[in-house]
């Protein structure tokens, strides 16, 4: 049941791809171009189409389930949202962030998805002036660029990665770990704190590409070092089919993971090699959200929520509150941000002054029946 969902969702998303190239927009449910007929609109950028499409759906999603209910209390003041498709890419991110930031009832954007396409469209907003709330993008350096425009509702790689290490430490006890990362703004980000924080237990270090199908060459400096964990920093197109290479190529190592594959496609990719591997997410298991964001999620989009869901919610949702509250302006909404302090459905959300949510927390899960579940919450250090 859970794969045919995925499909259906794969599926409606390419089919809405194929129909509305680019950037399309709805309003309660309304047409392609029913963003014109709304006062204020807010975008969702991320990946729609694309080989990690099923990440950036459940982002898009939650923002959609945060629209729906807006609109359903305020009937009389409809709010577009504009659904941007970046295939989580750093090629196409500039040219979808032009088109969100030239429409001048975009009062915020819920996004971008990934760390590499938010390098490449935030100057592009910061520009334009135009406020973002990542749900997801969690590469340090994102908030340490003095971009007034950036936030978001988690907690970067820099807590992720400890979080991490500290997992693998305290609960798989490895007397070696190899260390792989897929040589992006993320996942090399993401690899490079479980590497440091790791230190001395580290015993083996590789790196992938992004669309590399063949990991013969890493598959075989593994199986020589004979690690008891494999970390791998990256996303599941490629974190699935590694996994099942080790796997064949007779590597018993623990796999761990992080948020880029905590998706129904990395089991389908990695095969039997998907059970029993540990992901970490700065990110909160849907049904331990707080208020009825679970049910309500479900019975708009039609499945339980997915990775960060939760936190694209409580994006859209600070945009939504400002605009319920008179924000009329993107000036104004950048002001308004820097006030927010609001419980969320994932957290209490209020950021810093570089735009960093000021509440974390990071969850380990376990693939288990073919079912990525909760295992524990990490204890983030001090």
């Amino acid at each position: 049941m859970t794969v045919n969902r995925k499909v259906m969702r794969v599926l409606a998303s390419a089919a809405t791809a194929a129909a509305l190239v680019g950037t399309v927009a709805a309003c309660g449910g309304g047409a392609a171009d029913a963003a014109k007929d709304c006062e204020f609109a807010i975008g969702s950028m991320g990946a729609l189409t694309g080989d990690n499409a099923g990440l950036g759906t459940v982002m898009r999603d939650g923002a959609k389930t945060a629209v729906e209910l807006y609109n359903k209390e305020n009937p009389d003041a409809k709010v577009c949202l504009v659904e941007a498709d970046s295939e989580g890419t750093e090629t196409k991110a500039p040219g979808v962030a032009k088109n969100l930031a030239k429409q001048e009832n975009v009062l915020g954007v819920v996004g971008p998805g990934f760390s590499g396409e938010s390098h490449a469209a935030l100057p592009i907003f910061e520009e334009a002036g135009l406020p973002i709330i990542s749900g997801s993008a969690t590469d340090p350096s994102l908030s340490e660029k003095g971009w007034k425009t950036f936030h978001r509702t988690l907690g970067n790689d820099a807590t992720q990665g400890p979080a991490a290490a500290a997992y693998i430490k305290d609960v798989l006890d490895p007397k070696s770990v190899f260390v792989i990362d897929d040589n992006s703004p993320y996942g090399k980000g993401l690899a490079d704190e479980v590497r440091k924080a790791l230190g001395d237990v580290v015993k083996g270090d590789a790196q992938v590409e992004a669309k590399q199908t063949d990991f013969g060459a890493v598959v075989t400096a593994v199986a020589s070092e004979k690690p008891d964990v494999v970390f791998f920093g990256g996303y599941y197109a490629e974190g699935g089919p590694l996994a099942d290479q080790l796997k064949k190529g007779g590597v018993e190592a623990t796999f761990v993971g992080a948020d880029g594959l905590k998706d129904e496609n990395f089991i389908t990719a990695a095969g039997d090699a998907a059970e029993g591997v540990i992901l970490t997410c700065p990110c909160i298991p849907g049904e331990q959200a707080e208020g009825d964001f679970a049910a309500q999620f479900e019975e708009i989009i039609g499945e339980a929520p997915g990775t960060y869901g939760a936190e694209a919610f409580d994006a859209a949702n600070v945009f939504l509150d400002g605009i319920k509250d008179g924000v009329k302006t993107r000036e104004a909404m950048l002001e308004y941000i820097k006030s927010y302090d609001k419980p969320g459905a994932s957290k209490n959300v209020k950021f810093t002054e570089t735009g960093e949510s000021q509440d974390v927390v990071v969850w380990a899960y376990k693939v288990e029946n073919g079912v990525i579940v909760p295992a524990q919450q990490i204890e983030l250090g001090s």
